[in-house]
């Protein structure tokens, strides 16, 4: 597949997609008209190319991918795990736990955040182990499923993009020069990354002070309170599980997820090809990592649960099908992003957006940590992807700041990867926003409506600090202005709350 360089046109067809997604809150049909338009314009009128290269180049190249494919598979394994839980008892359990330990609404959302916060290896993993086990204790309490959406997408990728030991940090690293040190680079980075930090501030103030806005109001404002009703997971468990039965299969998939990954970096290698840890996770192979790390946690949970009886093989058997079948439209629209992404590849998007990174040095250089979060903000939207974003800008801030002492460099590199997540977690074809929809259960469409105002809030303010930064290079001084702006906002907000 050849790409081309179409120009503005390259960031139509999603723009396209995304502006019909929002406005018939049908995914599916959005995405695949979107497709299309990026296919008829590639094409020129050839009916021919345009085949082809939809069906050709686009879903089948994308589907027979190895990186696509093993996040699929991942995706399949982590759906049986969920079953498992539920069926064996063990979400039951915890929620039956929970409700004991946590006495609030706001306790709720808080477990939710700090357990979000602990899984950190990587955001698909997040997604679906946050959501499977606190969705029982966030029903109880009277939490939406589109407030739980945007708790586990919001600890999934701004949580990974400033934790060192992730996929996340890997991918980083990986686009970094070779006579560099990608992990030292990304450490530096960290306390300038302003919309992940912001917004972990902003999910505990929403809790705290228990206050939504927007769309989100109406759903927290709709959902009654379950206190007699039997959730999900009870009405799904057929074992007598007890919470070890949640515990245990988390933690192991945690254990095995991290192994599989330093697996493909190395780590276990023998001789001259032996790495060290951190080296290991820079050069891992996340798809293969979690694919291995989950196939062994499911298969040391099958193990365990016959060992316990709480299942028979059976019961484990029929949670097969029953996990996969639960993954198929987080699958389905999977496939059709990245369809769409291949679209805007070879329509030339990131050569586009390059050009105009590229263009923008010069006479604006405090400005350019702010025009980057921009611009990177606006191609991880259009495009889906915060890896691909990467990949574009951080070879283009290193090359723009040569020197390596150049604080512009650190803030401009933490404004690259804090737009990729901003764009990201705003994009209605993230592979990230698809999979919080489907660890919540919640309606796609609905999570993105909802979570919008919220993510928007943190990039106005992230936007302004950048500038700041640009002119004062200080870390802590920017931060406590845009920790100040953020009270401020709330302050108003509240006060618009009470009336």
């Amino acid at each position: 597949m050849e790409n081309m360089n179409f120009g503005f046109i390259s960031v139509l067809p999603p723009i396209i997609a995304i502006a019909l997604a929002l406005l018939t809150k049908e995914v599916y049909s959005s995405l695949f008209i979107g497709i299309l338009i990026g296919g008829a314009f590639y094409a020129g009128g050839s009916f021919t190319v345009f085949f082809n290269h939809v069906l050709q180049d686009g879903m089948v190249a994308q589907l027979s991918d190895s990186w696509n494919v093993g996040i699929l598979i991942f995706l399949c394994i982590l759906g049986i795990m969920v079953c498992l839980l539920n069926k064996a008892g063990g979400s039951a359990a915890f929620g039956h736990w929970a409700k004991k330990h946590i006495k609030t609404k706001t306790g709720a959302q808080l477990a939710t955040i700090i357990l979000g916060m602990l899984i950190f290896i990587d955001d698909y993993f997040n997604c679906l182990t946050v959501g499977s086990v606190m969705k029982p204790v966030t029903d109880k309490f009277g939490v939406s499923k589109e407030k739980l959406a945007y708790l586990i997408d919001s600890t999934a990728a701004p949580i990974c993009i400033i934790a060192p030991i992730s996929s996340w940090a890997a991918a980083v690293v990986g686009f970094v020069s070779a006579g560099e040190n990608g992990i030292a680079l990304f450490c530096k980075a960290i306390p300038y990354n302003f919309y992940a930090l912001f917004t972990i501030i902003m999910m505990i103030m929403l809790s705290v002070f228990n206050l939504d806005f927007g769309p989100m109001k109406k759903f927290e404002d709709a959902v009654a309170r379950v206190t007699n009703e039997e959730d999900d997971a009870e009405k799904a468990a057929i074992g007598k599980g007890k919470v070890i039965d949640l515990i245990f299969p988390i933690i192991t998939l945690i254990i095995m997820c991290v192994a599989g990954m330093i697996y493909t970096g190395g780590f276990f290698a023998s001789g001259e090809d032996k790495t060290g840890f951190i080296d290991a996770f820079a050069n891992s192979d996340a798809s293969v990592g979690l694919v291995i790390g989950s196939m062994g946690a499911l298969i040391l949970t099958l193990i365990f649960y016959l060992f316990r009886r709480v299942l028979s093989i059976k019961d484990c058997m029929s949670c097969v099908p029953e996990g996969v079948k639960a993954m198929v439209p987080a699958i389905l629209i999977l496939t059709l992003a990245w369809t769409l992404k291949a679209m805007t590849d070879s329509l030339g998007c990131a050569e586009y957006v390059a050009g105009i990174v590229s263009n923008s040095a010069g006479n604006l250089m405090s400005f350019l940590p702010a025009i980057i979060f921009l611009i990177a903000c606006a191609l991880a939207f259009a495009t889906g992807t915060s890896w691909g974003t990467f990949g574009i800008l951080i070879p283009i801030c290193l090359t723009v700041f040569a020197d390596s002492g150049d604080a512009l460099r650190i803030i401009s590199i933490s404004a690259c990867m804090a737009g990729a997540v901003c764009g990201d977690h705003c994009s209605p074809i993230s592979d990230t926003t698809i999979m919080a929809s489907a660890g919540a259960q919640c309606d796609h469409v609905n999570h993105v409506a909802t979570q919008l105002p919220y993510a928007i809030t943190v990039a106005g303010i992230s936007f302004i600090t950048y500038i700041l930064a640009g002119f004062v290079h200080n870390a802590f001084i920017c931060l406590t202005f845009g920790f100040v702006l953020m009270l401020m906002i709330f302050l108003i907000k509240t006060k618009r709350y009470n009336k």
